[in-house]
């Protein structure tokens, strides 16, 4: 029989075990997100929130239940990525709050423990959505709540509350019909799950290393060779400063999974990569788990030429390695992705002018619209978007380089809005606001609205409110074959994607945005702005835009570089 006592040492070893399970099946995770496309899948972001957590929890001096609470909820906290890592992170915080006090944890503490993560992380939506993986945790921890003092050990409570889990997470299909018609269940509950299997692992004495570590890199199969045709990805990691040498071996195998012709260079400070796949978004998601990513490059490649480099053999991996490099910041790099500087040398670095009223923190996805929202007033701009969502914690470094006494914070994604909120309670010593931007063009408009003689409150009403007028519609294109909403998708079709649903698909890009446009206009609309980005050939854009005035010669038609990877055009009606 198993003890009924969990102490430090052994709930640290579950932690770290749920963590490497994840780890290993993230990308397994990934492939149950329901919409098709390249975006920062959700195992991704759940495992990059709670590695952030496993950092701080392995470098605990005196492990005790208070310091590894500490570990396990300030790190996955600032480590936070995207909706499922923000509640992840909730999760975690609730359940902590009831251990951190204890020497050890029984059954009855355990529960409470199950009852405050879910309480936290329900309180930490706006609008908690059923189906999802706050459902799988309530389902967990209602479980537990019904056998408590019934069970006869940790193992068969543990046993007890995995599966009944699972069974929640069986249902959620039938909860959110966008997973049933997918033929999915709930990817963020299937993370929380495999979290809760591999906790048990350890509790249960299993060689976990073996186990785990020997499934990476996991999971997906690696796509079949000659089906790789469509995009040539090239983009500079700044290495993070947990970087190992052996990670570039890890980018490897990936690479050899997902790509072809792959070029990666170690550059002491930074890494060169170049890849041919048809899954640029995934290719981004990995590089970012290494450190922070500049210079993005996403361009259609012709199809013949593709095929030459296969038929060549250019599908082998060419691995440059810089010999004897002191890994250290480029003078010129923006900040590591998992921002692990010391906090007291923000402090020593600021500025010494007195603090302005008011400054703007944005995200910020290309070239072009970081020259846009520098030209509106925005102080300090996070790299990040659908395929790399910034932590909470790239948040609070931004807002400490912003010399003002409140700061406004553009998120212009809904999957950073939570990371958002998260950084604002994190900060103390300055008013945070963030206005909760789903778009570029969202955030674009919200800054136009800005007035520099109104007050801070003034100023949110009225961006809260210009915001709420702007449709936004994105084209883009699909990895996989799915039906969402009764449309058949198959992969590589372009998506003309709305603020709440897929608008217009089809096979060549500006027929599909001019499909998607004629969706988004109405007789209230009076300017539409067109942002193409960095693999759209400047004249092809210049004519899809006189195109569009010639439809609508009523309205006014902008036109904007913007630079941006993986979405050809992001247009908005206003």
């Amino acid at each position: 029989m198993q003890s009924n006592k969990i102490d430090a040492g052994t709930f640290s070893k579950m932690f770290l075990s749920g963590a490497r399970r994840l780890e290993a099946e993230k990308d397994i995770i990934n492939e149950l997100n329901v919409f098709p496309v390249p975006d920062g899948d959700t195992g991704t972001n759940m495992s990059l929130t709670i590695m952030s957590a496993v950092n701080e929890v392995e470098s605990i001096a005196d492990l005790n239940m208070a310091t590894l609470s500490k570990a396990i909820s300030s790190g996955s906290l600032r480590g936070a990525r995207g909706n499922s890592g923000v509640i992840l992170s909730q999760l975690f915080r609730g359940f902590t709050k009831i251990i951190k006090d204890k020497d050890e944890l029984d059954m009855d503490v355990f529960t409470q423990a199950l009852q405050k993560a879910v309480e936290t992380a329900y309180k930490a939506v706006m609008k908690p959505k059923e189906g999802t993986i706050l459902t799988v945790a309530k389902g967990v921890a209602q479980k537990a709540l019904e056998i408590n003092g019934t069970a006869d050990d940790f193992d068969s409570f543990f046993k007890e509350i995995i599966f009944y889990g699972e069974e929640v997470l069986k249902k959620t299909p039938d909860m959110l019909p966008v997973l049933k018609e997918a033929g999915v269940v709930d990817s963020g509950g299937q993370g929380l799950i495999e979290i809760l299997k591999g906790g048990y692992a350890a509790y249960s004495g299993e060689d976990v290393d073996e186990i785990f570590i020997s499934s990476k890199p996991a999971v997906a199969p690696p796509v079949e060779k000659e089906k790789i045709i469509t995009y040539e990805t090239s983009l500079t990691i700044i290495k993070s400063g947990s970087f190992e040498d052996s990670d570039i071996d890890s980018l490897a195998e990936f690479a050899d999974a997902y790509g072809i012709g792959t070029k990666i260079s170690d550059q002491g400070d930074k890494i060169s990569v170049c890849i041919y796949t048809d899954e640029p978004g995934r290719v981004i998601s990995k590089c970012l788990s290494f450190g922070s990513i500049d210079d993005v490059i996403v361009k259609p490649r012709d199809k013949d030429e593709i095929g030459d480099k296969v038929a060549t053999g250019g599908e082998e991996i060419c691995i440059e390695r810089k010999a004897d490099v002191v890994s250290k910041p480029r003078e010129d790099a923006p900040a590591p992705a998992d921002m692990s500087q010391n906090e007291n040398s923000e402090k020593e670095e600021s500025p010494k002018e007195p603090a302005k009223e008011m400054g703007f923190v944005a995200v910020s996805c290309g070239k072009g619209l970081d020259e846009i929202f520098t030209s509106l007033g925005v102080d300090y701009l996070i790299t990040g978007g659908q395929t790399m969502n910034p932590s909470t914690d790239d948040m609070i470094n931004a807002i400490n380089k912003v010399n003002a006494k409140t700061v406004f914070i553009l998120p212009n994604n809904k999957n950073i809005i939570l990371a958002a909120n998260q950084a604002q309670y994190l900060v103390e010593d300055k008013e945070i606001i963030v206005i909760p931007t789903k778009t570029i063009p969202q955030g674009i408009t919200a800054l136009i609205t800005f007035m520099n003689d109104g007050t801070a409150s003034d100023n949110e009403s009225a961006m809260n409110a210009a915001i709420s007028s702007v449709k936004t519609g994105q084209v883009t294109y699909a990895v996989r074959d799915t039906s969402i909403n009764g449309i058949d998708i198959q992969k590589g079709n372009i998506m003309g994607i709305g603020d709440h649903e897929i608008l217009a698909v089809g096979n060549v890009v500006e027929d599909t945005a001019m499909d998607m446009l004629v969706k988004m206009v109405d007789d209230e609309s009076e300017v539409i702005s067109i942002y193409f980005g960095d693999e759209v050939d400047e004249e092809i854009a210049n004519d899809f835009s006189q195109a569009v005035e010639k439809k609508y010669p009523d309205l006014s038609v902008e036109l904007h570089f913007g630079g941006q990877p993986i979405y050809y055009y992001i247009i908005s009606v206003e």
